[in-house]
């Protein structure tokens, strides 16, 4: 039995918009599973231009699981937009250098929110805005043009701006079964003998493939 190969750019032959990220991503920072792949018809390679202020000097991570599907023009703010809010003017003049220099900031007064992560088997619609420091749960799906400010659940679908909850895709104690079944982490020949079960709705048929 065959399956497409995760370190193969393009799987989808003649179809360049698809693309497979981790094969194109060369920031250290940017950390991306096998098979989540970006949508884009103008150039699908080119991920990295819709992660946003993300400053080798800040540090911070935008790390994406497994089998995810992001659509074209989803863009992931991260910590480098933000400005200093404690004080009464938000400009960032110390970037400009000269005497402005003596109103940096230290670390501890910057606005840091840590990495931004996005679990497995997560679809990400078309511009959709994910911002600094939020964590996607696994099996969630963010609505078209949403804008998601704060951490969403897994297996659960929002949208709007701000994004907010629309629906639970599923039952809690399912959603539980579901996280520990974690079929993602299965070996790929495992996958593909049970995509039947795993893209159906029968939870006990899915635990008999563990």
């Amino acid at each position: 039995m065959s399956y497409p190969n995760p370190k193969n750019p393009h799987p989808m032959s003649g179809f360049p918009q698809i693309c497979f990220i981790q094969n194109t991503v060369n920031n250290p920072n940017i950390i991306i599973g096998d098979y989540t792949y970006y949508d884009d018809p103008i150039d699908s390679e080119n991920f990295e231009r819709n992660v946003l202020y993300h400053f080798p000097f800040i540090g911070d991570k935008l790390i994406i699981g497994k089998f995810c599907a992001i659509a074209t023009g989803a863009k992931f703010i991260m910590n480098g937009a933000n400005h200093q809010l404690s004080g009464f003017s938000t400009y960032p003049f110390n970037i400009f250098g000269h005497d402005w220099e003596k109103v940096t900031p230290t670390t501890a007064e910057l606005v840091y929110k840590g990495d931004t992560v996005i679990g497995n088997d997560v679809w990400i619609g078309y511009e959709a805005v994910i911002m600094p420091g939020v964590k996607i749960g696994d099996g969630a799906i963010i609505g078209a043009k949403s804008v998601v400010t704060k951490d969403v659940a897994p297996y659960t679908i929002v949208g709007g701006n701000p994004a907010n909850l629309i629906r639970k895709r599923f039952p809690d104690h399912i959603v539980a079964e579901l996280l520990a079944i974690a079929w993602w982490d299965w070996d790929v020949q495992k996958i593909t003998d049970n995509l039947e079960k795993i893209v159906g709705a029968d939870i006990e048929s899915l635990k008999q493939a563990i």
